[in-house]
């Protein structure tokens, strides 16, 4: 039985101690909307690190589109499409669509037929369609988000019936932005499963001749994202992605194991804060030192409200391995705060492999403060506990991790009102300054922007702000990497967790009395 959607969750104390005994924690299987199928099997990457930096790709220069969006000029070989554009969500079960599964790739005409298997109907992938339109060149259109027709940005999605020898070229024919860090030398991730149970080796980056550029004319404007790639594995199963893939399973696995560690669950506790609109919780981790509260200033931060960003979860993961391990910073940060922690805000957009928007088809970092905790529980419920803990005590920063595809390196957004005296608007931007100075190689200040915008006024960062929160920020990492130092190279897993390290740092330097800093 699932919890009304949007309904806080029974067991939710704004103070539940962590050190208190915990009743088991549950982790159930993800909820899909039920015109979702979903394949039986279960997706997991290993993680590896590359052995030395992957640079980026020289770019090449913007060219006419490749494809229209006609078909006659190729075969359809895959087609997965809910009928759900222009309705709305309903319900959702464990597994999605009931009954048989459909078969959305075309079947291989014999063992010398080299057409690719494509697949994606698993969490967060979102391939709708694929087109062959030459020997070994394809045509793929991404699934919107749901309940919408627009924010194709995100992709993931699995080939199989590889060959080593050939140049395949891939065109996504939907992209939605007019801009994008693949004209600037980003390149899509490629992940074999060869390569990783034989050689250790996970996700890289790989394609040639990458081209971002407007595709056929219509309203409004789609984009084509074009590259070329050679498979390291003759029947190998593959998958591309746009960022490193991080789940709402990936996240459950990590909170068994923390809820299951009798050291760690010692100062950090696991909660629901609410269900989603499909049911899945939106978890909540509260995390300082045994033995009271009384007298500790509150940190709050949250990440993947865009589901498309998983670069911003990768550093979430960074934060709370950090803040809940042994290392005397650690030990520090706990005994002096308090950290309530949403690492995953829009569950069931990242399960079933949205871009932007939740399954109310809405951007909910565009609903914060709106009376609607049945359409945008995880945004409605975070705001109403910070609302809580402000009556209590104070809340001295809220981090919103995302991740940003059109501009490198690292940077926050803070606010700055318009009438705030030179101190007000200097002391915004210190501990983004602080930030840079620990990250040289990948945290840029200059990128960073302070002013409210009212297109903004609904996003988690100004909204925690209006409410009485004086630092409140977005962390925004790039979906390709760092041109900071000397670098020019994509941001590994590695240096993704580690901004996680270096805010727990930036924290303590932020806080510290002695006034050098």
């Amino acid at each position: 039985q699932v919890p009304h959607q949007g309904r806080l969750a029974p067991s939710m104390k704004p103070w539940m101690s962590p050190g208190e005994p915990q009743a088991p924690f549950s982790f159930p299987a993800p909820r899909w909307p039920v015109e979702c199928e979903v394949i039986q099997e279960t997706i997991e990457h290993i993680e590896w690190v590359p052995p030395k930096p992957e640079p980026f790709c020289p770019p090449m220069g913007p060219e006419q589109p490749m494809y229209s969006l006609s078909e006659e000029q190729g075969t359809t070989v895959y087609h997965s499409s809910p009928a759900l554009q222009g309705s709305c969500f309903t319900r959702a079960r464990v597994r999605g669509a009931p009954g048989p599964l459909s078969s959305p790739a075309a079947p291989l005409e014999g063992p010398q037929d080299t057409t690719l298997l494509f697949e994606s109907r698993f969490e967060s992938g979102n391939l709708q369609k694929a087109i062959k339109v030459g020997p070994y060149e394809y045509v793929l259109m991404l699934r919107p988000d749901l309940y919408t027709a627009k924010h194709t940005q995100w992709f993931y999605f699995r080939v199989q019936n590889t060959r080593q020898e050939p140049l395949y070229r891939f065109t996504i024919a939907n992209m939605a932005k007019p801009k994008s860090l693949y004209g600037q030398g980003l390149q899509p991730l490629l992940y074999s499963q060869q390569d990783a149970q034989t050689c250790g080796i996970g996700w890289r980056r790989v394609g040639t001749d990458i081209r971002y550029c407007r595709g056929s004319a219509g309203e409004p404007p789609l984009f084509q994202l074009s590259w070329t790639v050679r498979f390291p594995h003759d029947s190998d199963t593959c998958f591309f992605a746009a960022c490193y893939p991080y789940t709402y399973s990936d996240l459950q696995r990590y909170l068994r194991a923390l809820a299951a560690d009798p050291v760690r669950s010692r100062y950090c506790t696991v909660q629901a804060l609410c269900r989603s609109l499909a049911g899945n919780s939106v978890y909540l981790l509260t995390i300082t030192s045994p033995g009271g509260t009384a007298g500790k200033r509150v940190v709050v931060a949250s990440a993947r409200v865009h589901p498309g960003e998983s670069g911003g979860s990768w550093a979430m993961r960074g934060f709370l391995d950090f803040l809940l391990s042994a290392h005397a910073d650690a030990q520090l940060l706990r005994r002096l705060f308090v950290f309530k922690v949403v690492p995953m805000l829009n569950p069931d957009g990242v399960v079933v492999g949205n871009s932007r928007c939740s399954l109310a088809g809405r951007d909910p970092n565009r609903a914060y403060g709106m009376a609607l905790p049945g359409s945008f529980p995880g945004v409605w419920h975070l705001r109403a506990m910070v609302q809580r803990v402000l009556a209590e005590r104070e809340v001295m920063l809220y981090c919103d991790f995302h991740g940003h595809s059109r501009k490198n390196n690292v940077f926050m957004y803070g606010c700055d009102a318009g009438g705030d005296g030179t101190e007000t608007r200097l002391r915004q931007r210190v501990f983004p300054l602080m930030l840079s100075k620990n990250a040289p190689n990948k945290f840029s200040f200059s990128s960073c922007k302070f002013q409210v915008q009212k297109s903004k006024e609904r996003t988690g960062r100004v909204s925690m702000w209006r409410l009485g929160v004086s630092h409140s920020y977005t962390l925004e990492v790039a979906f390709s990497g760092s041109t900071l130092d000397g670098r020019r190279s994509h941001f590994s897993k590695e240096d993704l967790e580690s901004l996680g390290r270096l805010f727990c740092d930036t924290l303590l330097d932020f806080c510290d009395p002695a006034p050098a800093k």
